[in-house]
């Protein structure tokens, strides 16, 4: 079992300081990733399904990234997960692959499509064929950075005769991890991702997921160069129990990327040394 810590760019790690510590903290704990989360913005007031207050920090995952791989040596850096569909992906491809060459080849690129209305609205992005979009979007950024000429042409976006140098570090590209629960979800995991994640799943639902997209792999013929799907799972909020992590693997859950709580950065290190003493290290042994 792989260890990921959640939220390096938000709440108390919008602090670059904060960060900083958090980051050197989870990488001296043997922690192996860790994870951003993404909204442009948030409704004022919070509804639902806002998962934040509308005062919480967000910071760019891009961007945090980049200054967290500046700060540390090992450490994978996951989006967990980029709003595709808000994006530009000739942009993204672009930031992304700045992040995999400045951190030496350590990006996992988490994407999902979105679901906050109020969000995609602010941001003039369409919100109906947003699972569409983030299909083709996907397709574009593979383009940009496996062909030799790319190019692309599709109903939403369209490019030949283009250069978008350099390329990632990581050959044929930063593995795809796809967040979400939905049947689209399931499908474009087993499509286009090296990667599944599944964010606050106790173990019941994490085996719906996990029996959700081998079937979904069987109905599509999953391409082998894409490799074993790896599936990664946030637990639901409170403390995880070293038995409650055997069953996640025997689940086939390959990475947990724990939702560390602390409001400070002290509450923060705090939670990251005891992971390391009830399970990381127990797992290592």
């Amino acid at each position: 079992m792989k260890f990921g810590l959640f939220g390096i760019n938000f709440g108390p790690c919008a602090d670059p300081d904060v960060a900083v510590r958090v980051a050197r903290a989870a990488e001296s704990a043997g922690f192996e990733s860790v994870w951003t989360g993404e909204h442009v913005v948030l409704p004022d007031p919070q509804a639902p399904p806002s998962p934040s207050p509308p005062n919480t920090p967000f910071l760019d995952p891009a961007v945090a990234l980049a200054f967290v791989a500046g700060q540390t040596k090992s450490l994978r850096l996951g989006t967990g997960i980029i709003i595709l569909p808000q994006r530009n992906p000739v942009v993204l491809a672009k930031e992304l692959t700045s992040v995999d060459r400045l951190s030496k080849g350590r990006l996992i690129f988490g994407l999902g499509a979105g679901y906050l209305k109020p969000e995609f609205q602010a941001l003039g992005a369409p919100f109906g064929d947003r699972g569409r979009r983030t299909d083709e979007y996907i397709e574009a950024i593979l383009a940009l950075w496996t062909q030799d000429k790319p190019e692309y042409k599709g109903e939403y976006v369209a490019f030949g005769g283009i250069q978008s140098q350099p390329r990632p570090v990581q050959t044929p590209h930063p593995p795809i991890v796809v967040g979400g629960m939905s049947p689209s979800a399931l499908r474009r995991a087993a499509r286009y991702g090296n990667g599944w994640y599944g964010f606050a799943l106790d173990l019941d639902a994490t085996e719906r997921a996990i029996e959700g997209l081998r079937a979904a792999e069987q109905r599509l013929d999953r391409d082998a160069a894409l490799g074993r799907l790896e599936v990664t799972v946030t637990p639901p909020p409170g403390k995880l129990e070293l038995d409650a992590v055997h069953r996640y693997a025997a689940l086939g859950v390959d990475r947990l990327v724990l939702l560390n709580p602390g409001r400070t950065a002290d509450d923060q290190v705090a939670a990251i040394g005891r992971a390391e003493r009830e399970l990381v290290r127990p797992l290592a042994e």
